[in-house]
Order: C-alpha cells, then sequence, then structure tokens
C-alpha cells in the first residue's frame, strides 16, 4: 500500500465510529501475532492531562538512553503524531506498510473501528522497533477502549471530570469506574485524582485487584522542585505524577535523578500552554477542550502573564459544555474572535458570539467564518491566544506553517485529510 492507499482505508475506517469492547482488538493482535507480549507499557488514562504525562514520562526514559515508544491521541496535523518512535512520529511509508499487512492479515468476518486497527498498527510499529518502554494513553474512558488489552508494568490515571459523557457516564463516579478500569490485578495504579467521589472509586477497584494504590496529593506536588518544561500548575501535578511514576518502576527501567531532571526540562507537548514568538506576536496555544481544561488554562494564563490579557481566538465543538467554557474563558481576554472548527460538531460562531453576549461577557466578540478569517483580525495583536478545541489547535498550526516532531512550528507541510481522521462517534452496535 502506498501511503495514500493507507490513508484513505483509514478514512474508511473512521466511519465505523468508536465502539467500546476489546474483542476486536484482541482478534486483530492475534492476527498478527500478539505484539503487545513482546512489549513493556505504561498504560496512562485520565478526563485532562494524560497526553502531557506521556510526554513527560517519555522525555525521562529518553534522556535515560531508554527506547521509547508513544502512543497519544489525537493528532493535531499528520496521523503519525499518534505512533512515534524515539520521539519521531511513524513515517508514512512505514504507516502504509503495515496498513497493508494487518489488512491482509486481518480475519474475514472482523470490521474494525479506526481506532482498534491504529491501536495494532502501533503495537506491531513498537514491537518492530524493539522499543523498551511503551507510553500508552487511552483512547476514550479505559474499561472498553482498545488499548486495555495490554497488562502494563504500571496503570496511571491523570484526573477524572465531566467529558465525553454520553459514552462515559453521567457523574464523576461512573467515569471513574470506567477510567479505573485499566487497572490489572498486582499491577501498582498511581493516580493524581484529587476528587473525592473519583478517588474513592479507584481505590475500591484497587483493593478489589490487590494493586497497589499511590495517590500523588498536593503534597506530593509542593515537594517536587525541578524546573518543568510545560507552563501552568496543572502540568506540575502531571510532571509529579510521572516523576512518581519512573521512580516506582526504577526495578525494571533504572532512571537517574540526572535524567530524571533532563526528562522534565526538556519535555515538550504541542497545543498544551505552547507559547512561541512569530514576528513582533506572543502566541499561546492550548486544547482547552472542557471544563477542566479551561479552568487549568485560566489559572496558567495568571500565573505565567499575570499582567497581560491576550485577544483570544476560540473554536469550540458542540458535544462539548461550550456555553460554559467560553463565559469562563471571556474574563481572561482583552477581546474575543471566534471561528468555526472544521468538524460537523462545530459550534457556529454567530451562536457562540450569541451566547457570549447572553452571557454578558463584558468583552468585544467578533464572529469570523473562517480559521483564515480569525488569523487576519489579529494579524497586528501583540498576545494571542488560541483555545477551545484540540482539533481548532490543529488548524491554527495548520495556518501558521506547522509543527514538526519536536512540538516546535516550522514549515511542515499541512494535510486536511489527515487532521480529519480524528472525527469520531458513538456507532450502533455491531
Amino acid at each position: 500500500m502506498t501511503p495514500a492507499e493507507a490513508l484513505a482505508y483509514l478514512h474508511q475506517l473512521s466511519q465505523f465510529g468508536f465502539q467500546p469492547g476489546l474483542d476486536s482488538t484482541r482478534r486483530l493482535a492475534a492476527a498478527v501475532g500478539h505484539p503487545q507480549e513482546r512489549l513493556r507499557f505504561i498504560h496512562v488514562a485520565g478526563t485532562n492531562g494524560k497526553g502531557s504525562t506521556c510526554a513527560f514520562l517519555e522525555s525521562m526514559y529518553r534522556a535515560a538512553g531508554f527506547r521509547t515508544g508513544l502512543y497519544t491521541s489525537p493528532h493535531l496535523m499528520r496521523f503519525g503524531e499518534r505512533i512515534q518512535v524515539g520521539r519521531q512520529p511513524l513515517p508514512e511509508e512505514t504507516l502504509g506498510r503495515l496498513v497493508s499487512e494487518l489488512r491482509q492479515r486481518m480475519p474475514a468476518d472482523l470490521t474494525p473501528t479506526f481506532f482498534e486497527f491504529t491501536t495494532v498498527v502501533a503495537l506491531m510499529a513498537f514491537a518492530e522497533a524493539a522499543v523498551d518502554v511503551v507510553l500508552w494513553e487511552t483512547g476514550l474512558g479505559g474499561r472498553l477502549d482498545a488499548t486495555n488489552i495490554v497488562t502494563p508494568l504500571a496503570s496511571v490515571i491523570t484526573s477524572i471530570g465531566l467529558d465525553h459523557m454520553q459514552v462515559l457516564g453521567g457523574t464523576v463516579g461512573e467515569i471513574a469506574a470506567e477510567k479505573a478500569g485499566i487497572i490489572k490485578p498486582g499491577v501498582p495504579i498511581l493516580t493524581s485524582v484529587d476528587r473525592a467521589d473519583a478517588l474513592a472509586v479507584i481505590q475500591y477497584r484497587a483493593r478489589e485487584l490487590d494493586s497497589h494504590c499511590v495517590v500523588v496529593d498536593a503534597a506530593a506536588v509542593s515537594r517536587m522542585t525541578w524546573p518543568v518544561s510545560l507552563l501552568g500548575p496543572h502540568q506540575r501535578v502531571n510532571a509529579t505524577l510521572a516523576v512518581v511514576t519512573v521512580r516506582l518502576l526504577r526495578a525494571f527501567l533504572p532512571v537517574s535523578d540526572e535524567h530524571l531532571t533532563q526528562g522534565l526540562a526538556h519535555t515538550l507537548w504541542a497545543g498544551r500552554m505552547q507559547v512561541f514568538q512569530r514576528g513582533e506576536q506572543i502566541w499561546l496555544l492550548d486544547g482547552a477542550h472542557n471544563a477542566d481544561g479551561v479552568a487549568a488554562f485560566r489559572r496558567a494564563l495568571t500565573d505565567h502573564f499575570p499582567d497581560r490579557h491576550p485577544v483570544m481566538v476560540v473554536g469550540m465543538l458542540r458535544d462539548k459544555a461550550w456555553r460554559e467554557m467560553a463565559t469562563h474563558l471571556a474574563p481572561a481576554a482583552s477581546r474575543l474572535v471566534v471561528a468555526p472548527v472544521s468538524s460537523p460538531r462545530t459550534v457556529q460562531p454567530e451562536e457562540l458570539r450569541e451566547a457570549l453576549q447572553e452571557a454578558r461577557c463584558g468583552r468585544a466578540v467578533r464572529a469570523c467564518a473562517s480559521v483564515e478569517e480569525a488569523l487576519r483580525a489579529v494579524a497586528r495583536e501583540p498576545f494571542v491566544a488560541v483555545t477551545g478545541s484540540l482539533y481548532f489547535i490543529g488548524e491554527v498550526l495548520e495556518r501558521l506553517g506547522g509543527i514538526d516532531p519536536s512540538g516546535l512550528i516550522n514549515s511542515s507541510t499541512a494535510d486536511d485529510d489527515q487532521r480529519r481522521l480524528n472525527e469520531w462517534a458513538p456507532a450502533t452496535p455491531r
């Protein structure tokens, strides 16, 4: 398969949406020889912070000389961002070859979803590269997520909040139960969850499975004094959780304090409180895509830019608590520019503008018909913040010149079709 043919095939699979359950993923992995059995994993779930925590873990292990695999979602611009070896995105030629091999060996009666199929492609890529450790992020939930076919060295749960409620449940306790589904018998579980009702669910499940449970609380975060490259108090929580995990697993994967320090100081994670200079402008990009994410974004903005109010460019998705999020964002902006996300799930700009006006946000709001128009509207502003959706962040990065494997802006080519692979929806039962 050529890369284009492989991507076209993945687009076909995306029509099947999200299907909870592990049977299809297990059968796919069996068809290619159970590659997960040749790998070591740290399995990370959570409402917010799981990608950043994976990035911290990856950076520390790579600093210590380990060959790393990193599996995350969604991608911002190109599919290869999801599957990285040594922090290098999967080459498109490799993607074509692995997609072709898995498709040929797939059971004839199996119709996998996009995420089930690509999860096994990731396993194949990491086994082929003989990585030492895989930082393995769940896609949605945990218990019935395709990534849950592995038995990790440790399970990690970063946070619990109200998101994806149409799939995971309508209460924090129900969502916590889904996330706690990644806990395996006898495998340690580490968490920074601070909601008492959610933490109780995790601790109960850990006792059921005789899994040692480590809670990284505010006191532990305050003791972690090493510099952290990612901005915001929430990232110090994620960094502390990653450090405690690395220390717990030193018998399996030895990492010195020197390498811990190096990894924390050099972690890059695009679109999460990402600051860069473009000409005379300062740009801040953060995919705050739910209520807790917006709260963390505002705290970080206050901490790092206490005397500045950026012009805020916002695009949001309808299946989020977008009215609440927009209202909480508004006071941190000098003015707002709203634009559509290139997704069927987008909130229309005029609708978002009207909601902000009805909420008496106290800020001027301009509705733009496209991302391009929104960027033209802020072309002369000294400080611009972009937020509301990770999909929207990817679009803005695309227009600003792309993103390279390290997470920095450069002149990489963009691809709208690859970005659209992020679309998903709950599907009817197979």
